[in-house]
């Protein structure tokens, strides 16, 4: 067992940043590698009371300064210095302690800073995942290349469609955001030239050509899609889910509402674990649904169920359920699901992408609004809502779009459905044996093993 291969993974310690570098660790341990897999000391319990089921992987806490549950999602510059501080400590006298070392680090992009704690220890190879798409890391370098502005409204970059301002990465667009986050992003690219691996969570056919020009800046690789085994290849026996929910699945609830439901006829609705709908846009968006005349689920957390009119649950009936968190990738494979109304956050994009899943894109923040153009105008797996210049979306265009993606009749429904099954194709065969996913991570584990 000495010469077996180690890798310590390490996520931000957020449920969108926690699932993939959880599903790429099972897939190092299908190739035999051992995984720890690392959490901070004020998530620790936190995500061992989320795990859900056994994980063949051990976790250890890194010691970040901060109480349990101390809020992570908006950092201050000051959270982001001293988280900084103290992880990269922790990680070198974890290092330290371990005989033999760790072949590598496998860390998410948005702590670049573990490089140098990897550069202190030879032979621990560095390996920044990014859990966002090549497109967006290739915007992301173009404008910290000087070759667009912040606030710019026509974008004309290579291996891309024209893009607005409305397009682009939130944190490019609206200078009403924090701005520790958007130094925070960007900070992801500053030592990408000295990196050991550049791991990204997507696959080769999605974005062939933004992949081309990436490569030509770095041996960029796609591990992707990191949704579960059974969903995609099957290689890794009952893996089913990720195995952590740091939110309270309603299981039940859930399927056995959609198995009262025809085939095809649900929109599920869910604008993630972090987004946040202003009261008057959370009503439109009530009022949207209702008027489609489809079924639907919506997954709002309790404390948002509070802008919610006080009958409007008795209105709806049968028609539709709240739930404040669901089993997603469950709904997204059953066959009562229509259509997914989503943020756009990269991890449900990958996982109506990998199920064949139409979608109707509501971008909310950081770099939802790029891959929602790309859902509609690149891939065409899709339509994007048409806010106002506002940012506001009216419950008649929620309808406009539930039509084009829902309604049999629909030309655009029939080209969408296509384009999602052919898509759904590529991500599984990117990490069946021999896929170029899977391939690219044999030549990894190949690569730290030496």
């Amino acid at each position: 067992m000495g010469d077996q291969t180690k890798v310590l993974v390490f996520p931000v310690p957020i449920q969108g940043h926690i699932n993939p570098l959880l599903q790429f660790s099972k897939r190092l341990i299908f190739k035999n590698v051992a995984v720890t897999f690392l959490t901070t000391s004020s998530t620790h319990n936190i995500i061992r009371r989320g795990i859900a089921t056994v994980l063949p992987l051990s976790f250890v806490p890194l010691a970040d300064g901060f109480e349990e549950g101390h809020p992570s999602s908006e950092p201050s510059s000051e959270y982001i210095a001293k988280f900084e501080e103290n992880v990269s400590r922790s990680l070198s006298q974890l290092i330290s302690s371990m005989e033999p070392k760790p072949n590598a680090v496998v860390y998410d992009s948005c702590t670049p800073w573990v490089l140098d704690v990897c550069r202190k220890h030879p032979g621990v190879a560095a390996a920044s995942f990014f859990t966002q798409c090549s497109t967006v890391n290739a915007i992301y370098t173009h404008f910290l290349r000087g070759e667009f502005k912040e606030f710019q409204d026509d974008v004309v970059l290579p291996a891309m469609p024209r893009l607005k301002g409305s397009d682009l990465p939130v944190f490019l667009y609206d200078n009403n955001l924090c701005r520790p986050l958007f130094k925070l992003t960007c900070s992801q690219f500053v030592n990408v030239d000295h990196i050991d691996f550049f791991l990204v969570n997507s696959f080769d056919e999605l974005e062939a050509e933004v992949l081309e020009w990436m490569k030509n800046q770095w041996p960029v690789k796609n591990i992707g899609p990191m949704i579960p085994s059974m969903y995609l290849d099957k290689q890794l026996a009952g893996d089913k889910d990720y195995g952590i929910s740091l939110l309270t699945v309603q299981v039940n609830e859930c399927l056995d509402w959609l198995d009262s439901k025809p085939p095809g006829s649900v929109i599920y609705v869910s604008f993630g674990s972090l987004a946040v709908l202003k009261d008057d846009q959370m009503i439109e968006v009530l009022a949207g649904l209702k008027q489609t005349g489809h079924n639907f689920l919506w997954v709002v957390r309790e404390t948002e169920t509070k802008k919610f009119p006080s009958n409007y649950i008795e209105e709806i009936g049968e028609r539709g359920l709240i739930v404040n968190w669901s089993p997603q990738l469950q709904i997204l494979a059953h066959k009562s699901t229509g259509c997914f109304m989503t943020h756009c956050g990269w991890n449900s994009t990958l996982e109506a992408l990998s199920l064949g899943v139409a979608l109707i894109g509501m971008p909310v923040y950081s770099d939802q609004p790029t891959n929602a153009k790309f859902v509609e105008d690149a891939w065409k797996v899709g339509v994007k809502v048409k806010a106002d210049k506002y940012g506001f979306v009216t419950k008649e265009e929620i309808v406009r779009c539930a039509g084009e993606v829902m309604d049999e009749t629909s030309e655009k429904r029939k080209e969408i459905r296509k384009n999602a099954l052919r898509l759904m194709g590529f991500a599984k065969e990117a990490l069946c044996e021999g896929g170029n996913s899977d391939k690219n991570i044999d030549e990894f584990v190949a690569k730290i093993a030496k």
